[in-house]
């Protein structure tokens, strides 16, 4: 129940550093989720992070399932000082993937709500269905019930497989509002987006759903016609803010993961991981890799990764669950091949600005960071083994400034284990720090793919 400051920051102002600078990873803090909200089994469970008291300053919600893993039963939150702050329901196991809960400041008062699914104990239903379960948005600070949903189309939904366990709810903006204010979930074969009342506001049939050949288990959002109403890539589907399709087509095997970045002068791109495509807004194809150089196209990740290139770059792991990557300039030439080293399951790769958003991103890998040419950049230092099942039990990552200047960190959780561990760049600059904000990449963390 307490949290351990590892690193004594530098507090001196007004330093000016440079690029060569800047330093390898140091643990800034590791901590103990409170004994109050482990499970019977010691373990904390899927976590996500979030300003839940507006002080600038990130806290931890963590939830555990049953039914497999989709219907949230226990749900609470805590401070990066290990510090409890609420918690309600009881049990739980770990989810099979991570979940139907999101933090995100709905209202835009400067304390996120959580948004969640969760389970509703006066109804019985079977593993695979949703007819006892309900939409949350508890408030932050106190867990309580601001609204609750449950309506026929989420709870006439049902599934199986691997295409159901993905569930994941998506912040959005699909009415044109100031600010995001909107939600989506895949619930299998359907797609349903809600706004912040928890009013319906359309749902989707998705047509592919055989294992290996359906749509991305988690699809993305964003802006990709510039109406400023987010989009929907989901491989196979772009819809539009009203969920109507702009395209739709079954391009390829194992459409694994997907985005919406800016790819080719700054336009807004559709990425998929089947095969490694790039697609315009409508389904036309800027770039395919193929069968040949992608033929299980596992994780895809844009960001800036090489300076010495214009815009960004994808690296895509190219052969299924494996330590294989290349690195795809936007031009679409493949600029490199290497492999990552070992992770459980081999997913969970991210972007991480270790050096702000000016210098090139890292990409973080199973507790080490890369460097887009292929060399190791740094292992996250006194990180232990992970513990868990061999698929499961591994660090989740989420890049966000946390604690430092303009600089990322890198926030870890293993959901088998009771720990949080929070790497951050040398030399620590408090003083430049003007608190978390959150934007998509923490709301919206990918994860796993």
């Amino acid at each position: 129940m307490e949290s351990v400051l590892l690193v004594m920051p530098n507090t001196n102002k007004g330093v000016t550093l440079r690029t060569d600078d800047y330093g390898g990873p140091c643990l800034w803090r590791k901590i103990d989720v409170p004994k109050s909200l482990l499970s019977e089994k010691g373990f904390a469970g899927d976590m996500r992070i979030g300003d839940l008291d507006g002080d600038g300053k990130i806290e931890f919600v963590l939830f555990r399932s049953i039914d497999g893993g989709m219907k949230p039963c226990f749900i609470g939150a805590f401070d990066s000082d290990g510090r409890e702050l609420w918690r309600h329901g009881a049990g739980g196991d770990q989810p099979q993937r991570p979940g139907p809960v999101t933090v995100y400041d709905f209202d835009g008062d400067g304390r996120a709500q959580v948004l969640c699914f969760f389970i509703d104990p006066a109804v019985n239903a079977p593993a695979n269905d949703m007819d006892n379960v309900v939409i949350q948005i508890r408030d932050g600070l106190t867990g309580k019930v601001i609204r609750q949903a449950a309506p026929a189309s989420m709870r006439q939904c049902t599934g199986e497989g691997a295409n159901w366990v993905h569930q994941r709810l998506l912040v959005a903006n699909f009415r044109g509002t100031k600010r995001p204010q909107d939600f989506v979930v895949k619930l299998g074969e359907k797609l349903l987006a809600f706004n912040k009342d928890l009013d319906l506001l359309w749902t989707y049939q998705i047509r592919w759903n055989e294992y290996g050949r359906c749509s991305a288990y988690i699809p993305a959002v964003g802006d990709i016609d510039g109406d400023n109403r987010d989009e929907i890539n989901g491989g196979f589907y772009i819809l539009d803010d009203n969920g109507r399709p702009l395209w739709e087509g079954q391009i390829a095997e194992n459409m694994d993961s997907v985005a919406i970045v800016p790819w080719d002068n700054g336009n807004m791109r559709a990425i998929c991981s089947g095969y490694g495509h790039v697609l315009d807004g409508k389904g036309k194809v800027i770039l395919r890799l193929g069968k040949e150089l992608v033929p299980h196209g596992q994780e895809v990740r844009v960001a800036d990764f090489d300076k010495s290139l214009p815009g960004p770059e994808m690296i895509i792991r190219y052969n299924g669950h494996n330590p294989n990557v290349m690195v795809v300039a936007n031009s679409g030439k493949v600029i490199r091949r290497f492999q990552l080293n070992y992770s459980p399951n081999h997913t969970g790769m991210e972007a991480v600005y270790w050096n702000g958003k000016d210098e090139a991103a890292l990409l973080y890998n199973g507790g080490v960071l890369w460097r887009a040419n292929g060399k190791k950049f740094a292992s996250l230092p006194n990180l232990p083994r992970p513990v868990g099942p061999a698929k499961m039990g591994w660090y989740h990552c989420i890049a966000a400034n946390v604690c430092d200047d303009e600089r990322e960190e890198v926030v870890l959780y293993n959901p088998w284990d009771k720990y949080i561990w929070i790497f951050s760049p040398e030399p620590m600059r408090p003083a430049a720090f003007d608190g978390y904000k959150a934007g998509p990449r923490q709301y919206n963390p990918r994860l796993m793919d």
